[in-house]
């Protein structure tokens, strides 16, 4: 049983590419069948019965005869027939029922012999055969009468061009019909590989805008998969060269007023002890920058699943409370949290505790003296849906998904300062490698940034 469950599952998908396959291939033979099969009987037809032209005037020459027989008898038939004579050049006669001439002169026993076996104009006529064939033809207006006898003129025999059609039917037109499969297998197979293709080499190219167009991407198979996957890829691929690029030019703008305040401090005659304080605090600067851009690449470029774990929010809100009370004299008193023993949640206990002290120093930094700093939440459903409220006054509606930008800081739209605009970029991408969410609102009173995280 489990192993017939595995081969279900191994089955091709119900917009699988193996199904396309499949109905083109068979919608190929069905009709090639079909094809062999009327056209087969149509070539038949044609090459192995007389032609409706040809029976129209066989039928008017017997239509003829009869005329002349009831209007003159044997001295018309035989006025009739020096007249086919002359049109003709072959045997013909005209015969009652009883197998006798109606012309004046009796048939020999040679020709009496051959009407021992007469076609019908219905009849197939075969071109392998031994000479021409004979043909009896009833009168039209009264067959009791008699019917006319003719050697088949070879012009009227079928299947003069037999070999042409021959070559039509088993070479040109299969032919043709190939031709179509392939083409259906070119535009079902080869297009989107090439279109693949010129992505890659555009790739190669430095192009990273190419995308493949919407015919490619929105197929419902493997090979639109492919597309789309293709499409994602260049996306992560031009915003990693895109950040990379942001990071070193604003890397670059921001180490420049350290490093100007050290060539300043160097070229001063400040004593040794302030000289060697300033070269500390601004090599502190210049260290914080370089880590927090260095741990914001890496999140940005990094996919391998970080370990999770079963995480109390509780527990590790009061380790990052002491740490943040340690570092900036906040009283411990106003940074409260509203959660209870029951919060747990889903991640990776580094990454969370990164993102949950970034935002609480954000926090910090933007409220004023004496400012409460809370942790709150709800459960939602498999979430655990948090908030981090501050009293920093807020800012602007504009700006509440630029701060998640890196080296973005918004000059006097908040008080205080310091930081070079890493925290809250490094906590989004922390949170989001956890499967989870970060974004902010404005509360009236300050900012309200919200965590949704899988509960445990």
């Amino acid at each position: 049983m489990k192993a017939f469950e595995g081969g279900l599952k191994r089955l091709p998908g119900r917009h699988s590419l193996f199904w396309k396959l499949a109905c083109l291939l068979i919608a190929f033979c069905l009709l090639m069948i079909w094809l062999s099969w009327s056209w087969g009987r149509y070539m038949e037809q044609q090459n192995a019965y007389l032609s409706d032209t040809s029976r129209e005037i066989l039928s008017g020459y017997a239509a003829g005869a009869e005329l002349a027989w009831s209007t003159q008898g044997a001295d018309g038939v035989d006025a009739w027939l020096q007249l086919m004579a002359a049109r003709e050049r072959t045997w013909i006669g005209v015969i009652g029922n009883d197998l006798q001439s109606l012309a004046s002169t009796p048939l020999t026993d040679k020709e009496s012999q051959r009407l021992t076996f007469l076609r019908g104009l219905d009849w197939p006529v075969s071109r392998h055969a031994k000479g021409l064939p004979w043909l009896k033809i009833p009168f039209p207006l009264d067959p009791s009468v008699g019917s006319l006898v003719i050697e088949l003129p070879q012009r009227f025999m079928p299947g003069r061009y037999q070999l042409f059609w021959r070559v039509v039917t088993n070479g040109v037109i299969p032919g043709l019909f190939t031709l179509l499969l392939c083409i259906g297998l070119y535009r079902l197979l080869i297009m989107p590989l090439n279109q693949l293709r010129e992505q890659a080499n555009a790739w190669r190219a430095d192009q990273l805008n190419t995308r493949l167009s919407h015919d490619a991407t929105s197929r419902q198979d493997e090979l639109g998969e492919l597309g789309r996957a293709f499409d994602h890829m260049s996306e992560r691929l031009q915003g990693t060269v895109v950040l990379q690029q942001q990071l070193l030019r604003d890397m670059s703008h921001e180490l420049r007023t350290p490093l100007s305040r050290l060539r300043v401090a160097c070229d001063s005659e400040q004593d040794l002890a302030q000289l060697r304080e300033r070269l500390g605090r601004e090599i502190d600067v210049m260290q914080r920058l370089v880590e927090d851009s260095l741990q914001l690449a890496w999140l940005d470029t990094e996919r391998t699943p970080l370990p999770v774990e079963d995480i109390q929010v509780q527990a590790l809100w009061d380790m990052l409370k002491d740490n943040a009370c340690f570092e900036s004299d906040w009283p411990a008193s106003l940074l409260p949290c509203l959660l209870g023993p029951d919060c747990w949640v889903r991640g990776n206990l580094n990454a969370l505790a990164q993102a949950l002290e970034n935002i609480l120093r954000n926090a910090i930094r933007h409220s004023p003296a004496g400012g409460v700093v809370s942790l709150d939440g709800r459960r939602d459903g498999a979430y655990w849906h948090l908030w981090l409220e501050d009293q920093g006054g807020g800012i602007d509606e504009r700006d509440l998904e630029r701060i998640f930008a890196p080296f973005i800081r918004l000059d006097g739209s908040r008080p205080g300062d310091g930081g070079f605009g890493l925290g809250l970029s490094i906590a989004r991408n922390a949170v989001q490698r956890q499967d989870g969410s970060l974004w902010a609102e404005n509360t009236g009173q300050g900012l309200r940034v919200h965590l949704r995280l899988w509960a445990a």
